[in-house]
């Protein structure tokens, strides 16, 4: 994640710098206000890598929203459907029970149909065996007339309830069946509903698994960037109380060099720069591409109030002391490069950054003129050259007012 290298990238430059969270270091005994400037920056840097996660962040908690509230309406959609299919499953199972019951009756239909069929014929086919014989014994029986003619309707009465009830059978089975065959189509009907129903409640379960899937990942990303966000908080907070222990360090020491000079009977004072003579930093080049005081930034992250000026050299080229002193400064970084300061006593001091290599270290007493560096292009920079800086008592001065080539 970008935000977090930003955020890590920062903490080593910190680190290489010498602004560590946890604690004063020898770096911050020489506490100056090069250390105060670079731990503005990155709060400045970390403030505007939390906005960006802020802004981030509230993006997540809006879709996360609209994610959320698009899954409750799936939710609802699911129940409906389910909802829906089990009303079908108890139409389908019933309208089967309704089929079976219509088969049955159509198999009992059947077989009265069969049954009386049969019965009608045996009754044909005696009657046509022993048809003579009845038509004569009918006659000779009969006591009179009106005996005989009621005999013969008897005949014809049974014929004709032969025909009514084959004919009732035969209309009775054919309703039940065709009755059978409304209920199949009905059932298939039911079926094909149920399957189309089947096919959508699967596909809204795709898509409602799809959206949860997406709020977990929501969830997740909303989860890091607050430990982002938190940790930036804390690193802020840090370099807060840094940039107040740095302030309080040096006011520490400025206290401590005027009981110095009480102590041995003199007056503290700045000293008057025009008492200190001070030589050209860089022999090898005279040329000042960036002068003391505002300007427009030439790299991302360099300041657009210059406090210094900067001095156009080779590589490897020497860097000397400007004046007699000690050095108080020396180490890297991430806006300055490697950089030594060397304090020049009353208030006074001068610096050198961006170097190559740094030949003295903190302690150590240099003479004017001697080497005390090699000029590079490290830290805030855009090619070769020698930020050179002149500091009297606490504030940075134009050093061109007081040196030249």
């Amino acid at each position: 994640m970008r935000m977090r290298h930003w955020r890590h990238w920062i903490q080593a430059a910190a680190l290489s710098g010498g602004l560590l969270l946890g604690g004063m270091t020898a770096f911050s005994a020489y506490a100056t206000s090069v250390e105060i400037e670079d731990a503005k920056k990155q709060v400045s840097a970390l403030e505007e890598e939390k906005k960006k996660v802020e802004s981030t962040l509230s993006q997540l908690e809006g879709l996360k929203a609209d994610t959320a509230a698009y899954v409750k309406k799936l939710d609802g959609s699911l129940s409906s459907l389910a909802e829906e299919l089990e009303q079908l499953g108890n139409r389908i199972t019933l309208k089967e029970e309704e089929i079976d019951q219509a088969q049955i009756q159509l198999e009992s239909a059947k077989r009265e149909e069969e049954h009386q069929y049969d019965s009608m014929k045996l009754r044909i086919k005696y009657m046509y065996e022993n048809g003579q014989n009845n038509l004569l014994d009918m006659v000779m029986e009969s006591g009179s007339i009106s005996e005989l003619l009621n005999r013969a309707e008897y005949v014809s009465q049974i014929a004709e309830y032969d025909r009514k009830m084959l004919t009732a059978y035969a209309s009775a089975k054919e309703q039940v069946a065709s009755r059978e065959q409304n209920l199949e189509k009905e059932h298939g009907e039911l079926l094909v509903l149920q399957e189309s129903t089947q096919a959508k409640q699967a596909s809204m379960q795709k898509l409602m698994d799809s959206k949860k899937s997406e709020l977990d990942s929501y969830n997740s990303k909303i989860a890091m960037a607050q430990d982002e966000l938190d940790q930036y908080n804390a690193d802020i907070k840090a370099q807060e109380e840094q940039m107040k222990r740095i302030e309080a360090e040096m006011k520490r020491r400025e206290e401590e060099a005027r009981k110095k000079a009480e102590a041995a009977g003199k007056t503290y004072t700045v000293s008057n720069l025009g008492n200190i003579s001070f030589k050209w930093p860089c022999p090898s080049s005279s040329r000042i591409t960036s002068n003391f005081g505002d300007r427009e930034s030439p790299t991302e992250g360099a300041s657009s109030n210059h406090k210094g000026i900067d001095i156009s050299a080779s590589t490897g080229a020497d860097i000397i002391a400007a004046a007699d002193g000690e050095v108080v400064i020396s180490t890297y970084s991430y806006s300055a490069g490697n950089y030594i300061m060397l304090d020049h006593g009353g208030g006074v001091s001068t610096v050198y950054m961006h170097c190559s290599k740094l030949l003295v270290g903190v302690g150590e007493k240099v003479a004017k003129g001697q080497v005390i560096a090699k000029v590079g292009s490290t830290g805030y920079s855009t090619g070769s050259h020698l930020h050179f800086g002149i500091r009297s008592g606490g504030t940075y001065v134009n050093p061109r007012s007081y040196v030249s080539p």
